[in-house]
């Protein structure tokens, strides 16, 4: 009775553990297919910062490398921006800091999501790797966060990004100056398709991309602003219009995100756009 009682309890355990194995098959499935159009976006837009990366006069292993572990177009562009600038390192630290502060903001809301169980290592990787649409697609989800799911996702997308800016900076190198010029134009547009939606969406976002144009063409005209650089000028409009906003237009996190224990709003996480779990 004793061998056949064992039998049955070690057949349910490795039952338990087979059903285990195949959701966390299925859950990397569905990650490496949610992740295959956000590289291919990624790889087209990480393609013009190599551009400008060439442009900042960094190789293709040291723009990749950048990408691999900055994983932040504005933030990235910004760097590289202050890097051809010949800008100290301090400035180029503080404002990729700056510009990246909105993933500490995710990557708090992910908290919310996270099961206290899970060790700090998938933590670690989950910070690190925190990107707006890989935040959408993990928040949109039930439940607390698969790391499973999220390693599916970042297998596909990450790469692509630093491919791409690889690929930008060699390109860069190979093809002529008009037309390298002419590529540089696509990052521009790729800002535009940024702000534009979120500025028809909300009159507040408009007003303030607004002002911070006529700050910037301001700061770069009055006199007593010219010795200070270009990339101090932008840190301190950065941190001072954006406490503005942050402290006159406060956003109800509760309601854009959600909690473990309700949906998120999927039209807040995703600037509008459905994400499914399929």
């Amino acid at each position: 009775m004793e061998k056949r009682s064992k039998k049955t309890e070690d057949a349910y355990t490795s039952s338990g553990e087979d059903l285990l194995s195949v959701e966390r098959r299925k859950a990397f499935r569905q990650g490496i297919r949610d992740g295959v159009p956000i590289g291919l976006g990624y790889f087209a837009v990480s393609f013009s910062l190599g551009i400008i990366a060439r442009n900042a006069g960094l190789s293709a292993f040291q723009g990749a490398i950048a990408s691999l572990l900055c994983i932040a177009s504005a933030g990235e562009y910004a760097g590289f921006t202050l890097i051809g600038a010949s800008a100290a390192l301090a400035e180029v630290a503080l404002m990729t800091l700056i510009i990246n502060l909105r993933y500490m903001l995710m990557s708090l809301a992910l908290t919310q999501r996270t099961d206290p169980k899970m060790p700090f290592f998938h933590r670690l990787l989950f910070g690190g790797a925190v990107t707006d649409e890989l935040f959408a697609i993990n928040i949109a989800r039930p439940g607390y966060l698969d790391p499973v799911y999220f390693y599916g996702a970042i297998l596909i997308s990450v790469p692509l990004w630093s491919v791409g800016t690889a690929l930008g900076i060699v390109a860069g190198d190979i093809l002529p100056a008009r037309v390298v010029s002419a590529l540089s134009v696509a990052l521009y547009g790729m800002f535009i398709a940024i702000i534009v939606p979120q500025a028809r969406k909300s009159k507040v976002i408009a007003g303030l991309i607004l002002i911070c144009f006529a700050a910037s063409w301001g700061a770069e005209k009055l006199a007593f602003l010219q010795n200070i650089s270009s990339g101090t000028k932008t840190i301190i409009l950065t941190i001072v219009i954006a406490s503005a906003a942050a402290l006159l237009f406060p956003v109800d996190t509760k309601k854009a995100y959600g909690t473990p224990d309700e949906s998120p709003n999927p039209d807040a996480c995703t600037d509008g756009k459905e994400v499914r779990d399929v």
